[in-house]
């Protein structure tokens, strides 16, 4: 089922000004006839739909949500029964959620495996448990990072070139971060280099942090490498499955940290629900491998798109794709006011992601939003 579109479209829908469509046809007004609002604050993050589509009353509904890189395709997930809810979750439930999860990630063993409410917790947790003089992270990247090291006084550098990540490795007391694929610029990095930056981090007493939020369609993971002196592995539960309202992510990491961990979070990290969709989803390779072919091909359709728009794009990662363009902010715009909401950023200029569409009419809204952008002037984009 795909049910990202349908939910999005109850939340951001105005009743007195619904436009029905097709997946054949849209009903829009000429971007002309919209004024163009330069002065919309820029969301802070993916998502916020409601919050972004305000500023755009004119706009079809319902609205389509291609801000966050989280996959169209929403496994089939069964709420559990409302008895299952009026009570606390068992260890063996937990105990079985951190084995699906060392099953789904190529773990020798579920003492590997840290899970809590989403993999922003576990970003948020690293510092606590990993003593640091400083964090280097490979950018630009998701800011998620450096606002949680920050948050505790750590000082925080970004590096764009790999070379610079490898030479901080070397600096007893750092951190190094990378985000494989990238966020939001979808760079992958393969894992036998990420392999060579563990063992530098190993032999100079420091630590390497990969997250691999969008890596289970792509395939270059390092988490097989664990147990591993110096490094710990994010993931997301949510991106992958479509279901990030279920609030599920990993933390992997040798089994002495990963207790560490267990022991910071407390009890019962993870609510019934994460621990039904996730014990059966993890184990699910059937599904994984079809999400994983369909992923691709939106992904090729989505830069078919961009392409026949002459929009210059990069990224290798499967759910997302980013856009550089000077005109980034106005782009931003335009695809709101043909009720998309994309994901600009306003500390990186010229950069606007785009995920992949869940439904036909989606895919209709966005061809047509993109070939009306095409035949503008390009002095006169709003």
């Amino acid at each position: 089922m795909r049910a990202a579109d349908s939910l999005i479209g109850q939340a951001g829908a105005e009743p007195t000004k619904t436009i029905q469509e097709s997946p054949q046809t849209t009903t829009h007004a000429h971007p002309a006839a919209i004024p163009a609002r330069a002065s919309v604050p820029l969301p802070t993050h993916g998502g916020q739909v409601r919050a972004v589509m305000a500023h755009f009353p004119e706009a079809p509904r319902p609205a389509y949500d291609l801000s966050t890189g989280i996959s169209p395709y929403a496994y089939p997930v069964r709420m559990p029964a409302p008895e299952v809810l009026a009570h606390l979750p068992e260890e063996d439930e937990e105990a079985d959620l951190q084995a699906a999860a060392a099953f789904a990630y190529g773990l020798t063993s579920p003492a590997f495996v840290v899970a809590g409410a989403g993999s922003q917790s576990l970003i948020a947790l690293l510092p606590r448990l990993l003593p640091a003089q400083r964090v280097c992270l490979l950018g630009p990247t998701y800011s998620g990072h450096a606002q949680a090291w920050r948050l505790q006084g750590v000082p925080v550098q970004q590096v764009t070139d790999p070379a610079a990540l490898k030479q901080a490795a070397t600096q007893p007391g750092t951190v190094c971060v990378v985000c494989n694929p990238n966020n939001p610029d979808g760079r992958l990095l393969s894992a036998g280099w990420l392999h060579t930056l563990a063992e530098t981090c190993a032999t100079h007493g420091t630590v390497l942090v990969v997250d691999e939020a969008f890596a289970d369609f792509e395939q270059e993971s390092v988490a097989p490498l664990l147990p591993h002196p110096a490094l710990l592995v994010l993931r997301s539960f949510g991106k992958t499955y479509g279901l990030p309202g279920v609030r599920l992510g990993f933390l992997l990491a040798s089994p002495e940290l990963a207790a560490q961990a267990r022991a910071v979070l407390g009890s019962w990290p993870v609510g019934s629900l994460g621990l039904a969709a996730g014990r059966k989803a993890l184990r699910d390779t059937v599904w994984l491998h079809t999400a994983r072919a369909q992923a691709r091909a939106a992904h090729t359709r989505l830069t078919g798109l961009l392409d026949a728009a002459g929009l210059h794009h990069i990224g290798q990662a499967s759910l997302f794709t980013l856009v550089l363009d000077a005109q980034a902010p106005a782009l931003w715009r335009h695809f709101c006011s043909y009720g998309l909401v994309t994901r600009i950023f306003a500390d990186q200029p010229g950069r606007l992601r785009l995920g992949l569409p869940a439904s036909e009419p989606a895919w209709s809204r966005l061809e047509t939003a993109l070939q009306a952008w095409a035949a503008q002037p390009s002095d006169t984009t709003p």
